[in-house]
């Protein structure tokens, strides 16, 4: 059984910065479609990027250029590194595996989630 677990969120003032760790378990990487999505108090959830096995990732608008995300095979995580954060960005980030087959989808697991609060 495919199994998320995201880490290292928490408390942080604008401007900085926070790594978010989504452990994979029961499966390796390999065909696997990662997405991070992110939910604010009150509003629907977004998605953040998207990495498609093999391709580079795929930011939104919002976090282009301040967001950086990696999967590493050898390690079985996919990470999310978030710099110059800004108030907008507390949320909670969630991380999201899909595989698909022959067009058909094998499987789509979810994380719990972690709560990302940026501060004045």
């Amino acid at each position: 059984q495919v199994r998320l677990v995201e880490s290292g969120g928490g408390l942080v003032k604008t401007g900085g910065s926070l790594r978010l760790t989504c452990a994979v378990s029961g499966s390796t990487l390999s065909g696997t479609v990662f997405r991070w999505y992110r939910q604010a108090p009150g509003k629907r959830r977004e998605w953040v990027v998207v990495i498609d096995d093999g391709a580079a990732p795929n930011y939104a608008d919002a976090v282009k250029d301040r967001f950086t995300s990696a999967v590493s095979g050898a390690k079985n995580m996919v990470f999310l590194q978030m710099n110059n954060l800004k108030l907008e960005d507390t949320a909670v980030y969630t991380c999201n595996a899909q595989r698909w087959s022959s067009g058909v989808l094998d499987f789509e697991v979810w994380g719990q989630g972690t709560l990302v609060t940026v501060s004045a």
